[in-house]
């Protein structure tokens, strides 16, 4: 057994602390703020099981220029940031080749096979599994047009498992009532589910880690050199294995030992109203204008868009108020009085598959981040996969498409 130091108390680096502590490693945790404002609870809260096409296909790139002139579309780039963005974006517009798409479509089919087998178990040993709703999500449709260019989509994403039940605009009035006449066409995706409140999981999470003997650690990791993690205030902590699953700061963190990852933060805006005047049953997917409506605990959360700044930019909450205005017309009895306001930063490879494996340079230290949009989905697979590594398994899937060296 062996002492691990893990970077990052998201989902991705608190699955992992669990599933060392349960074959008996010593564990410490490390995060400039433990129980703070993270992307595992602010998200949209679903298990995205058929979340397996990366977001460069065929034909997107002729999209965003629209999507970057439009103020409530999906897409903003702020203009001081694109020299920066630049090697990302043209190792993205690679990825958007057939060939690539349906090898990275296959890659990432793999590593989602599993997220119920892996995720289950956890919620039972938190007490949780009544968080889960295990009753799929609704893509829905404002034209015949649109619907008909996701075909491909679908078909591929069929070919790997996934379930899609059509339906017509009143098909989808019965199942979730609340939606306006807008939608003339839907797709239930019966795989997916969602939480009361991903925060909760989260929280829960950390608190039992804790318990079972993990230490956390609050502090900036800003370097690795040697056999210590070195932090901001000059701590430096000894270890024997190290994890970086420090989410859009992995990046960082991993330059210091020579590894060059293309890691982006994309971010993402939310916005949570306690009290909507609508009801829904499942997450709801806008497919045409990219965002979603999930039913919570704490209300009606509306998310979405993807924002490319970086990670220290400050915050453009009136990316939340336009998904709230951009709902409307889906869902006629929103009420958006009242409701809070939430950024939070993806960490997001160019090919869309995170990154898995050990350091081309340090086989003591392991990565574990850049799972975008599927990082709640991806926790506790994620942590599995460390374990493994750690313990000299052989891991259940190909991890060689997400190594690191794939940036090199």
């Amino acid at each position: 057994m062996s002492h691990v130091v893990i970077v990052g108390t998201g989902i991705v680096g608190l699955s992992t602390a669990l599933a060392l502590l349960s074959e008996g490693h010593a564990v410490t945790l490390v995060d400039r703020d433990p129980s703070g404002d993270k992307t595992s609870f602010g998200n949209a809260g679903g298990l995205g099981v058929t979340e397996i096409v990366p977001a460069s296909v065929p034909g997107l790139i002729w999209k965003v220029p629209g999507w970057l002139i439009d103020p409530l579309g999906p897409l903003s780039l702020r203009p001081g940031h694109f020299p920066k963005l630049v090697p990302w974006l043209l190792r993205f517009m690679k990825s958007g080749s057939h060939r690539e798409m349906l090898r990275l479509t296959s890659a990432l089919a793999a590593l989602t096979a599993t997220v119920y087998d892996d995720f289950l178990p956890m919620l039972d040993e938190l007490s949780l599994s009544h968080e889960l709703h295990r009753v799929g999500a609704l893509w829905v449709y404002e034209t015949e047009a649109g619907f008909a260019a996701d075909a491909a989509d679908r078909a591929l994403r069929r070919c790997h498992g996934g379930i899609f039940e059509e339906m017509d605009g009143d098909e989808a009035r019965r199942l979730e009532p609340a939606l306006g006449k807008k939608v003339v066409r839907a797709v239930l995706t019966p795989q997916w589910s969602h939480f009361s409140d991903p925060k909760r999981v989260v929280d829960t999470l950390r608190e039992h880690v804790a318990s079972r003997g993990a230490t956390i650690v609050q502090g900036e990791a800003v370097a690795i050199a040697g056999t210590a993690l070195e932090l901001s205030d000059g701590t430096k902590l000894p270890f024997e294995r190290l994890v970086i699953a420090a989410g859009a700061w992995s990046a960082r963190l991993a330059a210091t030992i020579g590894d060059r990852v293309l890691l982006e933060s994309e971010r993402g805006y939310n916005i949570t109203i306690p009290n909507s005047g609508v009801s829904l049953a499942r997450e709801v997917i806008f497919a045409e204008r990219k965002f979603v409506a999930t039913p919570m605990d704490i209300g009606l959360r509306i998310g979405g868009a993807a924002e490319f700044a970086g990670l220290d930019a400050s915050a453009n909450y009136a990316r939340s108020d336009a998904l709230a205005r951009l709902a409307r017309p889906y869902l006629p009895g929103l009420k958006t009085e009242g409701g809070t306001r939430w950024m939070g930063h993806r960490p997001t490879t160019p090919d869309s598959l995170p990154v898995i494996g050990p350091s081309p340079n340090r086989p003591d230290i392991i990565h574990a981040y850049g799972h975008g949009h599927i990082g709640l989905t991806l926790g506790p697979t994620t942590g599995r996969l460390v374990a493994d590594l750690i313990a000299g398994r052989t891991a259940p899937i190909d991890l060689g498409p997400f190594s690191a060296s794939r940036f090199s």
